[in-house]
């Protein structure tokens, strides 16, 4: 057997291995698809350059092995912070495996994270926002759904994953909330206000049905072909209406979510309170929209302010 041979089966292995850790993961704790895949992408890029003839199999890596391969991806220029999410990654796989006794030491016990700067999310102003959501085209049924998904959007700080997997039993306009599933399958009621709760109902009454025809499905919003958004579809969507609002900014996928919570604070909301809405299950993730809010502050006093 050759050396491409032995590599290949212990590759397959390797992967085998990754899809019984990404099994039982998904069966404990109930990660989304997206948190999963993300998983997977991760291992198997580890896999890949243990075959390539950097160390034997994943069972078999040691702490030397672990650092030489973040080393490698330090060397190809990758982020630090992709690298620490990498990190993230690998930890809870040898817990697993040594969890599973299918090792006797955990190699990424000892492994230190590196060391990463907090940055703030690029938020936009109140007039951005509202140019954004005027954007869609009203007199089409895919502009109605798509006012419907920014205001809605907007004004619960919803993940992009958690608006588009909205179910319609899942939305109550009698009592304005959506029932919401987050993050390890934990729902939340989050209330919708009294302008996304009118978008949603325009977009109940005047476009769902249309956009749908004869087909049947329980997502709330859905495409031409009658099926349930992707948060790749939103994100386009959210991009082209920010040219079409001549909003020159780079957005991330969770602008608005970014925007909600900013715009919360700035207007005197609780940090506990804005903590329930966004479904963060720890304060200090919350705390940094304070950083945010606060540095909005110091601008507009830079600005306006005499001695400024």
């Amino acid at each position: 057997m050759n050396r491409l041979t032995l590599n290949n089966t212990q590759l397959e292995q390797d992967e085998c291995l990754i899809e019984q850790f990404l099994d039982a993961i998904w069966m404990e704790q109930g990660l989304s698809q997206h948190t999963l895949n993300a998983y997977q992408t991760d291992l198997k890029s580890l896999a890949k350059w243990a075959a390539n003839g950097h160390s034997g199999s994943l069972l078999s890596h040691n702490k030397s092995h672990l650092q030489a391969y973040l080393a490698y991806r330090l060397e190809q220029g990758i982020k630090a912070r992709s690298t620490a999410r990498m990190l993230s990654t690998i930890r809870r796989f040898y817990q697993y495996l040594s969890r599973e006794n299918q090792i006797s030491v955990d190699p990424s016990a000892l492994l230190e994270s590196p060391k990463l700067g907090r940055s703030l999310p690029k938020i936009l102003s109140e007039r951005e926002v509202e140019a954004l959501l005027e954007a869609p085209d009203l007199d089409d049924p895919l502009g109605i759904r798509d006012r419907a998904m920014l205001e809605l959007i907007y004004a619960t700080g919803l993940r992009v994953s958690e608006l588009v997997g909205l179910e319609i039993h899942g939305v109550n306009l009698q009592q304005g909330i959506v029932r919401v599933t987050g993050k390890g399958s934990k729902e939340r009621l989050v209330p919708m206000g009294e302008e996304a709760l009118s978008w949603i109902a325009n977009y109940l009454k005047n476009a769902r049905a249309e956009l749908l025809g004869t087909t049947m499905t329980s997502a709330l919003f859905v495409t031409r072909r009658g099926k349930g958004m992707t948060r790749q579809t939103f994100w386009y969507m959210v991009k082209r209406y920010a040219a079409q609002a001549g909003i020159s900014n780079s957005l991330s996928p969770h602008v608005l979510r970014h925007a909600f919570a900013t715009h919360l604070l700035n207007h005197g909301a609780d940090l506990r309170v804005v903590q329930m809405l966004l479904g963060h299950s720890d304060l200090s993730t919350t705390q940094i929209y304070t950083h945010v809010a606060k540095e909005r502050l110091k601008d507009l006093h830079a600005q306006h302010h005499p001695r400024g």
